[in-house]
């Protein structure tokens, strides 16, 4: 019962969207009485819960299928695991899309899987620092979470876009391409470097 009551609801906020989707008409596309809805959930906000719940444990098993090569670089890492969200993502787009605006419309945090990929980000960048192939300065777990944060809000931004013209999985590239290389040429990073080093120097 509490499956059905899930799945009309799911099936009802990708028909007319959550806010117009009320508990009677779960109940009647459900066909249970009202009562029984809340015998399996206090309020529809609960619906959504559920959702990114089940949500997350699916991505948990897609990723550390994904991530199932430990021996790999940094790089190649990281873009597994970006490919992974976006592939999890495209295959539930419609879905995605009404969900996570119910997310934040039902006035929780947009959290649907961040300490999860967060963890995941910091756990592949603390190995390729362990590796020599991240710099020594580096918090992982800041640069994880950065990661994460830049990956929920271009996915928000993407499943908002009337178009989707880019595909997820292109932006994820690009936005990791960033995060990896930055924004500045390698010329002005290595002048902007020369240049801090001979600040002390200098002043000496």
């Amino acid at each position: 019962m509490h499956d059905r009551l899930y799945t009309s609801a799911l099936e009802l906020f990708a028909e007319q969207g959550y806010e117009r989707t009320t508990i009677d008409q779960i109940t009647e596309r459900a066909d249970v009485a009202r009562g029984t809805f809340f015998n399996h959930f206090q309020r529809k906000e609960d619906l959504v819960t559920t959702w990114a719940e089940q949500r997350r444990d699916k991505l948990r098993a897609f990723m550390e299928h994904s991530l199932a090569r430990e021996d790999d670089d940094v790089t190649v890492q990281l873009e597994r695991c970006m490919a992974a969200l976006s592939e999890f993502n495209e295959a539930e787009h419609d879905l995605t899309r009404v969900m996570l605006t119910a997310w934040v419309k039902s006035g929780q945090p947009l959290l649907e899987e961040p300490d999860y990929a967060g963890h995941v980000f910091t756990k592949v960048i603390s190995a390729g620092q362990a590796r020599g192939e991240v710099a020594r300065d580096i918090d992982p777990a800041m640069a994880g979470n950065m990661l994460r944060d830049a990956y929920l809000g271009l996915l928000y931004r993407w499943t908002r876009s009337a178009d989707a013209k880019v595909p997820l999985h292109v932006e994820l590239r690009a936005l990791l391409r960033i995060g990896l290389t930055g924004v500045l040429t390698f010329d002005r990073r290595t002048r902007g470097t020369a240049g801090a080093s001979d600040g002390p120097q200098a002043a000496a």
